[in-house]
């Protein structure tokens, strides 16, 4: 007699069995965590922990359950445990007082999909790799003379820009400014770090773009469970797979452009040409005596990781002042007034005249401040130590909700408010407040973290800084701004815990001042 196998019954125990040892192994984790002296956590739940309780929206999120549990308390993503800091105190204790014990940084997203494991600067752990790039970066790619070099190439875009809306003007046409700022700090990227290729193909930017754009839409769309739950390695949607061929092409194009930069080499066409950023690199890669001998997949993955936080991150930020500056009117007629009175009537604005525009500084210390391009701050333990009289285990993760300190109302009055005034020197009313206008951008004042601070602070601040005041600046010397429908602009952000707007950005622009009949 043959006795009949109903393959279903296996599939039914398999499933159990899954699920009973996923809730053994979350049971073991929650009594091992709890048996230990540990920062404050709201209730979890098995296997998933805390991402019932959290929105899409992470930083006000975080924020929200700060204000019940505290400034540090642990928030657990599936199998993923975060330390999350929301007070100016801890802050400083992390990036400053203990900043080599916190200065490796993670990876905040889908890793196990990337084809680049351990080849990342601005996520690895701080070692010798890291070291020699920042020190590479500082001195070579990124020094004040390197970025002083550029400044013509700053010029040309910020006009290409100008020049486009003005005839939009004529036209009476309306403008996404959100793709045309996308457009110029992508193009002012891409000029910077492959300038040489791009002579000889205009429309590389757009292909760079376009690449980078695919892998960040290919990336949104792995959802928290798909990134931090416990069935994250088996890609059920097969985004996982859609993102790696992403990323494959764009190592296809990288991997053609380095090659093409070889073959000028070895023909010695490249002698007297400028030194972007690749050729710094490459030159570097093929150096036998450097401290550390780079591989192609790691310049790769630099141009990548350059493109992805200088892109979106400086577009969203110029976007963030036009958005708060049409829907405040004053404040726009007032920054005009003050560049009108130091630039005059016959000329654009430049770069060299930002620092007699403190009302423009401070448009854009305000903008940063309600607004941070990385709202959520990276660290990681080095070594088993105490934070906020609780201790930590080497390799425990924070974030620090610098959206949280910067809108914190013990710190500034009225946070919600959209008030440059606040930055200047005229406004403060209290002794506490009078150091506000001497705030930069590099993080020293840990009120005010919109690049981060100490070692892993954002090395493309100062680009950002100059692309931010001068763009801005000339928008709004240039442009009156009408929208499409009357009333505001819905100040909302995307989902995840990046800045960007959620929104495109869709007005008219009206010429108040043209540049080229100056």
């Amino acid at each position: 007699m043959t006795t009949a196998f109903d393959f279903s019954d296996y599939c039914y125990v398999f499933f159990v069995w899954i699920i009973a040892t996923l809730l053994v192994n979350s049971f073991i984790a929650n009594f091992r965590s709890n048996s230990r002296r540990h920062p404050p956590s709201p209730p979890a739940l098995p296997i998933i922990g805390h991402l019932h309780l959290l929105s899409a929206r992470l930083p006000t999120c975080f924020e929200a359950l700060a204000k019940r549990y505290g400034p540090l308390m642990q928030i657990r993503f599936g199998s993923s445990t975060f330390l999350v800091v929301s007070d100016i105190s801890l802050a400083k204790e992390i990036l400053k007082t203990h900043d080599v014990d916190f200065a490796s940084k993670y990876v905040f997203g889908p890793q196990h999909h990337s084809i680049y494991k351990d080849d990342s600067f601005i996520n690895c752990p701080y070692g010798t790799y890291w070291r020699f790039m920042k020190k590479l970066c500082v001195t070579r790619l990124f020094a004040g003379p390197q970025i002083d070099r550029f400044m013509h190439i700053r010029e040309q875009e910020t006009l290409k820009l100008l020049k486009s809306l003005i005839d939009r003007s004529s036209k009476g046409e309306e403008s996404d400014l959100s793709m045309e700022l996308s457009a110029l700090t992508n193009n002012l990227i891409c000029r910077m770090a492959m300038g040489k290729k791009w002579s000889e193909n205009p429309n590389l930017s757009l292909e760079i773009r376009n690449l980078v754009r695919e892998i960040m839409g290919r990336g949104a769309k792995l959802g928290f469970a798909e990134v931090f739950g416990p069935l994250k390695r088996f890609d059920i949607y097969g985004y996982g797979k859609k993102l790696r061929e992403a990323l494959w092409s764009f190592d296809g194009v990288l991997e053609q452009i380095m090659k093409d930069y070889e073959k000028n080499e070895m023909k010695g066409s490249g002698e007297n040409e400028e030194r972007d950023v690749m050729y710094i690199l490459l030159e570097t890669y093929r150096d036998e005596n450097a401290e550390v001998k780079l591989t192609r997949e790691q310049i790769k993955f630099f141009f990548l990781e350059l493109f992805l936080a200088g892109v979106d991150t400086t577009s969203a930020a110029i976007l963030w002042a036009m958005t708060e500056l049409i829907n405040h009117p004053h404040v726009s007629k007032k920054l005009r007034a003050e560049i009108e009175s130091v630039v005059g009537s016959s000329r654009l604005v430049k770069e060299s005249d930002v620092p007699n525009l403190p009302y423009l500084q401070a448009v854009i210390k305000e903008t940063l401040r309600i607004h941070p391009p990385g709202a959520l701050l990276r660290r990681q333990c080095n070594q088993d130590c105490k934070l906020g009289g609780f201790d930590l285990k080497q390799g425990t993760k924070i974030l620090i909700n610098t959206y949280a300190i910067m809108r914190d109302p013990k710190i500034w009055d009225e946070p919600d408010k959209y008030e440059p005034e606040r930055f200047l020197n005229n406004n403060n009313s209290s002794d506490d407040h009078q150091a506000f206008e001497q705030m930069g951008t590099k993080g020293q004042d840990f009120r005010f973290l919109p690049f981060g601070s100490g070692r892993r602070a954002c090395i493309g601040q100062p680009h950002a800084s100059i692309v931010l005041h001068a763009t801005i600046g000339s928008l709004i010397q240039c442009f009156d701004w009408k929208l499409k429908d009357a009333g505001k602009i819905d100040v909302q952000v995307v989902k995840g815990y990046a800045g960007a707007v959620a929104h495109s950005l869709v007005c008219y622009p009206i010429t108040h001042f043209d540049p080229f009949k100056a």
